[in-house]
């Protein structure tokens, strides 16, 4: 039961019993006091003695007068008796009604006590990381509910303050380390291109550069995951379908002839263009790297339960159910195969859940049983309307527009 429903059972219960104990007590004393007051007299009856004196012979006094204290007693217990049952039915009927009208009175009362309480649950339940910017700012009284928003506001300040200071450390420490990034793989070039320097030093070069290269793209993707994790300030209505063939335009060509099948229907996305594309580009690389020879990888778009959706599924080696939650965090792999430099510096996933989570969607993934992974993006609809339906080519398999979700 919710508190609203066991404050009212409360409420409703506690005036029952006062009512009852209240209606019991009146009908207690009322009862008395008709007893007490309301006694027989036989002086004091309908028929006097004295009339009786008066009509009847000395020899039938006492019969008359035990007759009329007998008719007296009848009458009078009658009385009681139905004035009792009246004062009965009345505190019943009213016992009832009031009941009713106080589990009315004491459902809005509570209703209106807790209505801070569900400002405060509805708040929370908006907050994201990217959205710690909203307050509660609950007005009223300095009451118990009052301190308690007041205080969950002033810990909001401190959490945004937080990762506010984190998102700035990360992006300026990335901008630190581009600069000499950048010289070191100046200075490599200029080593690499001189036919002054000896082959060792060459091939040195080249692995330093490797070495470079990699930590600029973890510079950029460190730099990438710091922005998807904001909430996009200008929103444009973005078709999925264009996002989907331009991150497949900036693919390069699997090796292993891997086939990408992309059906692309309706769908539009409030949000910010770079961000969803970038979101596209790393589900579709992840879908190429972990793949097998000559497999595939399927793409769709659509809208599914009122939501825009990007489904990306592909072949690929079995994925435990219990590691699937680990690929979405920054630098955690599978195995020792995603470990390699080459493989890029493990942030791609965790770009895809921040960018949708700062969009206001969700994530699902499952595990194929064939291997590999299903990977579904929600986002919620826009109030747009989307571009039309095509089809894609790009020098991959193309397929007309059928169910958007396998």
């Amino acid at each position: 039961m919710s508190v609203r429903a066991r404050l009212t059972l409360v409420y409703g219960s506690l005036f029952l019993v006062s009512i009852t104990v209240l209606v019991a007590v009146s009908y207690f004393l009322t009862a008395r006091a008709i007893e007490e007051r309301f006694s027989v007299n036989p002086m004091g009856g309908a028929i006097r003695p004295a009339q009786v004196e008066r009509i009847l012979t000395a020899a039938d006094r006492a019969q008359a007068v035990a007759m009329a204290k007998a008719e007296l007693n009848r009458q009078l217990n009658e009385q009681k008796a139905d004035v009792l049952a009246q004062l009965l039915q009345t505190s019943l009927l009213m016992l009832l009604a009031f009941g009713v009208v106080a589990v009315l009175i004491g459902y809005l009362v509570a209703g209106r006590m807790l209505r801070p309480l569900h400002t405060v649950t509805a708040t929370a339940r908006r907050l994201s990381e990217s959205t710690l910017h909203e307050r509660i700012s609950l007005d009223g009284p300095q009451d118990e509910i009052k301190d308690l928003a007041d205080t969950f506001d002033r810990m909001l300040d401190r959490l945004g303050g937080a990762f506010d200071a984190q998102r700035r450390f990360v992006a300026n420490a990335s901008h630190e380390l581009r600069t000499p990034l950048t010289i070191n793989r100046t200075v490599l070039e200029v080593a690499l291109a001189s036919r002054k320097n000896p082959p060792e030093t060459k091939a040195l070069a080249e692995v330093l550069l490797g070495n470079t290269a990699r930590h600029e793209r973890l510079i950029e993707g460190l730099l990438l995951l710091a922005r998807s994790e904001r909430e996009p300030q200008a929103r444009t209505a973005t078709p999925l379908p264009d996002v989907v063939r331009s991150a497949l335009d900036q693919l390069e060509e699997p090796s292993g002839e891997i086939e990408v099948e992309a059906r692309l229907g309706d769908a539009a996305v409030d949000g910010d263009p770079v961000l969803l594309e970038r979101c596209a580009v790393n589900l579709l690389e992840n879908a190429l790297k972990y793949n097998v020879p000559g497999g595939r990888v399927w793409v769709r778009t659509g809208t599914r339960g009122g939501s825009a959706v990007l489904h990306v599924a592909n072949t690929g080696k079995p994925v435990p159910s219990y590691e699937v939650e680990r690929i979405f965090e920054p630098f955690r792999r599978l195995r020792a195969d995603r470990v390699g430099s080459a493989d890029g510096a493990g942030l791609g996933l965790s770009i895809v859940r921040a960018v949708v989570e700062a969009h206001g969607g969700t994530v699902e993934t499952v595990p194929r049983p064939d291997g590999g992974l299903a990977i579904t993006l929600r986002f919620p609809v826009s109030s747009a309307e989307a571009a039309p339906p095509g089809r894609v080519t790009a020098g991959r398999s193309s397929a007309p527009v059928r169910d958007p979700v396998p």
